[in-house]
């Protein structure tokens, strides 16, 4: 049997095409039907209309100017001069229109479709398109300063289906959660459990909360847990001393937080990077000193300062356009300071130190960060500091993501009925299934807003787009099953006749499960895990339309056995798609 492994029937016959026609012109040249001359850069695709042909080439039209002859009379030429089709997957080329070169794909083709569906299992859409490179996933690195929000759902869905994906597609992987440890939003999240803190004892009345403090009910949850711990001992010790000591308390307690809540989420990250290391450790020192070996920063008004316009500009520059009272205004360019007067580096210091470390420490050639949209301004800055520290700005990627807006009986929702507050990630997933999540938050391209729909995703009817995806492979169990029940067994796929799956329902279908590993690589080229929700969607489409017009059970017993061997290829491709997706994949409903 061939080995399937890695196998991708769709490029596979595309490149099959591709050294057919270059075979047959190079023979059409050796004939004298061709002129000699280098062969021209041509395309073979899917055309719209498969009935035209399954793969069409534009061979001809892109050699009318080399070989200076009318394209009609160059795709002439190449199809009399085509090897024999026999030992191909192809079993005749024609001629259309001006001189589209079209080739129709042999029963075999299909035949072998169906057979690496079967043979490979639960590795079909495996590919080695990636070539091992070492790529790091960042997403979405909440503060830990708070629960997660509405956002970060979106967030850790797209993140780590778009991390499966490209695992899929034959890249090494890493998830990466950096924990935001450092930094004001940490000494805010200091003083803001402290003064709680003091309230305690001291009543509300007496100790005034600050509005520029942290409001949430979490800060005073966190401050009764380490009175809890340590009583009235910090009344009357230095405000510093408690802000420092009760930080170092809640801080672990939030991110575990974090951990549980991503657990849950059935996201499993690799590496969990605190930023505090970077400090600790004198990255961010030693990136200030390469950025000033290269001229990169200048000193002013006792602060270090980072030529971010001259090294943003290749990205698109710093200009940040913004909505105004007067229509869209465009802040002006400008640098960036990385060490303030007072000594203390920025966050954007330790954001580049942390990128240098992905790069030049841990050796990824690739870093992709999901951002929200809010921070498209600082794309291009990232980037440009990526050049001026010696690396490539062009090796990390950011992928934005829009905002979502959570819907309930066609109204916008923004607080909990339950809790009367905004409703964040822990809520979400205790009202709404985790697959139904995980499964919604990637219909849409990360760039599109999308309004997540609570009623729709608790529905439990073909509405609900991952509960009809869930009930074809469920529907294809229990037809297994029942054909067992009823004497009926399937000899295996590499016994089956399956040349005979010729109807129009069982080819569309077929060539949609040829699609899936070239859909799982486009995913992770396009950083849009999107295009798997869409794909294992329509194949559940593409399914129930072959059930319902090919008979399995009542075909002759060499039909029923192809037909068994189509159904357990989808129900496999099916799997496979929600588990890249982390979906469970029920066998009954």
């Amino acid at each position: 049997m061939q080995d399937f492994k890695h196998f991708d029937p769709k490029q596979a016959a595309m490149d099959e095409a591709r050294g057919l026609l270059e075979a047959a012109a190079r023979a059409a040249m050796a004939d004298g039907s061709l002129p000699e001359k280098e062969l021209p850069a041509f395309v073979v695709e899917v055309p719209n209309d498969v009935k035209n042909g399954d793969l069409a080439s534009n061979f001809a039209m892109a050699g009318a100017r080399v070989f200076g002859m009318p394209p009609r009379k160059i795709a002439e030429a190449v199809a009399a001069a085509m090897p024999a089709l026999e030992e191909t997957h192809f079993s005749r080329v024609e001629i259309a229109g001006p001189g589209f070169i079209n080739l129709f794909l042999a029963p075999g083709w299909f035949a072998d479709v169906v057979l690496a569906a079967n043979a490979a299992g639960a590795d079909y859409g495996r590919t080695s398109y990636g070539k091992g490179e070492k790529v790091n996933v960042e997403f979405v690195s909440a503060n830990p300063t708070g629960p997660m929000h509405l956002g970060n759902a979106r967030g850790g869905a797209l993140g780590d289906c778009l991390a499966a994906a490209m695992d899929w597609a034959g890249y090494d992987v890493t998830r990466e959660f950096l924990i935001n440890d450092a930094g004001n939003q940490i000494l805010k999240f200091g003083k803001s459990l402290a003064v709680r803190y003091l309230q305690i004892f001291r009543g509300e009345d007496a100790v005034p909360f600050p509005e520029d403090c942290y409001q949430g009910a979490d800060i005073r949850v966190l401050a009764q847990k380490f009175a809890d711990v340590h009583g009235n001992v910090y009344m009357e010790k230095p405000f510093e001393e408690l802000q420092k000591d009760i930080a170092a308390f809640a801080l672990p307690l939030n991110v575990q937080g974090l951990k549980d809540d991503m657990a849950k989420y059935r996201v499993n990250y690799d590496v969990w990077f605190s930023e505090t290391t970077l400090h600790e450790s004198g990255a961010i020192r030693e990136m200030l000193d390469k950025l000033a070996e290269r001229g990169a920063t200048y000193e002013k008004d006792g602060a270090i300062w980072y030529r971010s316009m001259q090294y943003a500009e290749k990205y698109g520059g710093n200009k940040v356009t913004r909505k105004g009272l007067d229509g869209e205004v465009t802040d002006e360019d400008k640098d960036e300071v990385l060490v303030r007067a007072n000594g203390v580096p920025t966050y954007f210091a330790a954001d580049i130190a942390y990128h240098y470390n992905k790069f030049a420490v841990r050796g990824f050639s690739r870093a992709i960060d999901v951002w929200g949209a809010d921070h498209h301004g600082h794309v291009a800055r990232m980037k440009g500091a990526m050049d001026a520290i010696g690396l490539d700005g062009e090796k990390l990627d950011i992928v934005l993501m829009q905002f979502v807006r959570l819907m309930q009986d066609g109204q916008p929702v923004r607080m909990s009925k339950r809790t009367g507050k905004a409703i964040g990630l822990a809520e979400l997933l205790d009202e709404v299934p985790i697959d139904s999540a995980r499964f919604q938050f990637n219909l849409r391209e990360p760039g599109s807003v999308m309004d997540f729909d609570m009623d729709l995703a608790v529905a439990q009817d073909s509405e609900n787009p991952v509960y009809y995806v869930q009930y074809a492979h469920a529907r294809i169990c229990s037809i297994l099953k029942k054909l067992a029940e009823d004497g009926i067994v399937f000899e295996g796929a590499d016994k089956a006749d399956l040349t005979l799956l010729t109807e129009p329902a069982e080819k569309e279908l077929i060539r949609h499960i040829a699609d899936f590993p070239g859909e799982i690589i486009s995913a992770a080229k396009s950083y849009d895990p999107a295009r798997i929700t869409r794909y294992v969607t329509e194949l559940a489409n593409r399914y129930h339309k072959f059930y319902n017009s090919c008979r399995v059970k009542d075909a002759e017993h060499c039909v029923c056995q192809a037909r068994i061997a189509l159904c357990t290829a989808t129900k496999n491709v099916i799997s496979n798609a929600l588990t890249l997706l982390k979906i469970t994949v029920p066998e009954s409903m």
